[in-house]
């Protein structure tokens, strides 16, 4: 592999050359100080030590023996979503962290990535190896956009573009996003910090902490904020993690929010562990995970989608994940996935 494709493999979650637009001035960020901001930079409050850092991926890249995947996978042929009653959820896996949400009578998208590269580069990096689960022309009038963090295989900026095209739909994201997004096309943008809540329609969306990190280019690492999602609507919760490693969030969540009818879990992107552990769950983590926020049900997410993401075969966050729940006594319908392009009404 030349310097310039692992450069751009990395793109999507450690290390990137950005696009023109993406790259955040760190100088310019203005938030308040907290815990998890010291006035400059985001940080992680629950890692103890030094997290990864590019020394750490080249060592990665030197010494990755990758699990080959497919170099095509055909979805299945699955009905499209309809309109469900206001106390009710739908789900449709449209693809790694992107579904399609119905709550409380609203249509929601979240980590929308249509791109066939997760990668700020068109020949090199991360490449999808199926199609998103809803064409454009199949997904129903959006009442708003959820972007959960600026790594490219959750933010993509041409999906944005297209969706506000189309629908014109407020976005909700975290701090810092809102240059970038807004260059996209839309014109209403909220940026939250953790614990901070938006309404849309009767929707009321949370943004919740996750352990991770942000970064679209070699100089703004930690210079916008990463997080999840909760909404509520109707007696109705659903949980959109984003992405994270195992961490304390998932049990403060739980008590925040206790009852959680549905929650959307990253199992995939872990391997090798030894560099992962900090920002990626495996399945086991995100069992236990599932156990700390008392969630009803679970579904996995964040694997299957981009070949060169991570080490893992295409298949092993899956068959890890039935052993994980097994050894909890969990069964599928407790914590499972969805096919590409299915819908679930719970």
């Amino acid at each position: 592999m030349t310097c310039r494709a692992a450069f751009a493999r990395l793109s999507s979650s450690w290390f990137a050359a950005d696009d023109p637009s993406g790259t955040a001035d760190a100088g310019a960020v203005s938030h308040p100080a907290s815990d998890h901001f010291d006035g400059k930079r985001f940080f992680n409050p629950h890692i103890v030590g030094r997290e990864k850092g590019i020394g750490d991926v080249w060592r990665w890249m030197r010494e990755r023996k990758p699990v080959k995947w497919p170099a095509w996978v055909e979805n299945g042929n699955w009905p499209l979503p309809n309109p469900v009653p206001s106390d009710a959820i739908s789900v449709t896996f449209i693809g790694h962290a992107c579904f399609l949400i119905g709550i409380g009578g609203r249509w929601f998208i979240t980590d929308p990535v249509y791109a066939d590269r997760a990668s700020p580069v068109p020949f090199a990096g991360p490449k999808r190896v199926r199609a998103p689960g809803l064409a454009f022309d199949d997904l129903p009038r959006l009442d708003g956009v959820l972007v959960s963090h600026n790594h490219y295989d959750h933010l993509d900026r041409a999906a944005l573009r297209e969706l506000d095209r189309r629908f014109q739909a407020p976005v909700v994201t975290s701090l810092g996003n809102r240059a970038l997004i807004a260059a996209c096309g839309p014109e209403v943008v909220t940026e939250l910090d953790w614990w901070q809540s938006h309404p849309v329609g009767e929707v009321e969306i949370t943004y919740v902490p996750a352990q991770h990190f942000a970064a679209r280019g070699p100089f703004d690492r930690n210079a916008t904020l990463w997080g999840g999602f909760v909404l509520r609507a109707q007696g109705r919760t659903v949980y959109f993690c984003g992405d994270s490693g195992y961490c304390p969030h998932f049990l403060e969540i739980g008590a925040r929010f206790p009852g959680i009818d549905l929650s959307l879990l990253p199992i995939g992107a872990y391997e090798p562990r030894w560099f992962m552990r900090q920002m990626h769950m495996d399945p086991a983590d995100a069992v236990q995970a599932h156990l700390d926020l008392g969630s009803r049900r679970s579904i996995g997410m964040h694997y299957g989608t981009f070949a060169g993401l991570t080490d893992e075969g295409i298949d092993d966050p899956v068959n890890a994940l039935a052993t994980a729940r097994a050894a909890h006594g969990l069964g599928e319908a407790d914590f499972g996935t969805l096919e590409v392009g299915r819908t679930r009404v719970v």
